[in-house]
């Protein structure tokens, strides 16, 4: 085989790092985790609490509902019902256990303006800092880059934790996703023993499908799952639409259940995922199959965002969609030329849509985003693809993949701060 011990090895451990459950929207849930835990080193019940966020945090957390709240919306309500009934020790299901007393709490709080909201001046997209004060006590918790890396803890001043990171750059010192590639990818999903991914691989399945049953049974949000449904028949094109669009109708709208995430978001988890399933289960593939096939679009969702960062003006559910497509083409027997092609299909496609914020829309662009994943992987299967020179299309995937992510980063920069300005005019 090409690929090496170190890149299986380290393949295992990205689906492992990134593939887990999370309860809610996660921006809004590590705004949560990020004041329990300083409610946790405060030691006592704060008066007053500040949340200073980067932009694409106020981005994400600005229009969605907070889980367990029934229809909270915002960065205070996230800030005071981590604080009130959060559990740091849960991590990104840090709100499982709240009760109804913790929520009535929580809006006679918001009524009492104990949470102010500023804008962090960071270059850094995922940054959030939570202060609290109850009298001469006060604490700090510090989170940047990734929905849980805490990286600074104070509590009076005292540094209880300080861990060197940039503040530009997110870094990850114990796996280097330098080593994903298109080609490798594909052969790691060919010869990977199931057993080390199945447990994270079923767990997607099992929460990402329920979450989305679960869009499609009631009227979360615009309802954009059951609508393409109710319009457009239950043709498995469709359906591989409308799965993931129900679970972010779902998630955007405060829905308790969890998903498993990829690249730090439940929306680009259910995207990269359920339309997989569904095409495993119309082709009656195997069990192994379909579990090869999301090592394929996991990864390859992750290969694309990791060079792109986790928050941006660039929507992740196109990377996600384009994973799906490249998951879907392998369930056909497609080759790595043809996965290949399916990928740049998508992107060559769809790579102009925005990011802004999470909200109810996300869903519409989920189905958007798949539905030009699934004209990618009929057109590779056909031997059809957009060539070299096609406005950022490359000479071959690993550069097309360089090019978008290039224009997300530094292409959107501007994109991005004017999108925020808009979200937050009255």
């Amino acid at each position: 085989m090409n690929i090496t011990k170190e890149q299986y090895d380290t393949y295992i451990n990205i689906l492992k790092r990134e593939l887990v459950p999370a309860l809610g929207c996660t921006e809004p849930i590590a705004i949560a985790y990020g004041a329990a835990k300083a409610r946790e080193i405060l030691g006592g019940f704060p008066d007053k609490i500040v949340a200073e966020c980067s932009g694409n945090i106020i981005k994400n957390a600005k229009g969605v509902i907070v889980p367990t709240t029934r229809n909270l919306k915002g960065i205070e309500a996230a800030s005071i019902i981590g604080a009130v009934g959060g559990d740091p020790s849960k991590g990104l299901e840090v709100l499982r256990g709240v009760k109804e007393e913790d929520v009535e709490e929580t809006r006679r709080l918001l009524a009492e303006n104990i949470c102010e909201t500023k804008i962090l001046d960071t270059p850094a997209k995922l940054h959030i800092i939570i202060k609290m004060y109850q009298g001469n006590q006060h604490s700090l918790v510090e989170i940047i880059h990734t929905h849980t890396g805490i990286v600074r803890v104070e509590k009076n001043g005292e540094v209880l934790l300080d861990v060197p990171h940039s503040i530009e750059m997110e870094e990850d010192s114990d796996i280097n996703y330098d080593l994903l590639n298109v080609e490798d990818i594909v052969e790691f999903s060919n010869i990977v023993d199931i057993s080390e991914v199945e447990g994270v691989l079923a767990k997607q399945i099992k929460y990402n499908t329920a979450i989305a049953k679960e869009g499609l049974r009631h009227p979360y949000g615009a309802s954009i799952g059951a609508t393409l449904l109710e319009v457009y028949g239950d043709d498995i094109k469709v359906r591989a639409k409308a799965m993931p669009a129900a679970g972010s109708d779902a998630r955007m709208s405060g829905c308790e259940l969890p998903v498993v995430i990829n690249s730090g978001s439940g929306n680009q988890g259910m995207t990269a995922s359920l339309p997989v399933i569904e095409y495993g289960k119309r082709l009656d593939c195997t069990e192994e199959k379909i579990y090869r096939a999301l090592c394929i679009s996991n990864l390859i969702a992750i290969y694309q965002k990791s060079g792109i960062g986790r928050l941006s003006a660039y929507c992740g559910a196109v990377s996600a969609a384009a994973g799906a497509g490249a998951g879907i083409t392998y369930l056909y027997d497609g080759s790595l030329e043809q996965i290949s092609q399916t990928i740049t299909n998508t992107l060559a496609n769809v790579s102009g849509i925005i990011c802004d914020g999470a909200k109810s829309s996300c869903a519409a662009k989920i189905a958007s985003s798949v539905d030009a994943a699934i004209v990618a992987t009929m057109m590779s299967l056909r031997g059809k693809a957009f060539a070299p020179g096609d406005g950022i299309v490359k000479d071959n995937i690993e550069n097309t993949v360089d090019g978008v992510v290039k224009l997300a980063k530094e292409g959107m920069k501007a994109t991005d701060d004017v999108v925020l300005k808009i979200m937050v005019e009255d």
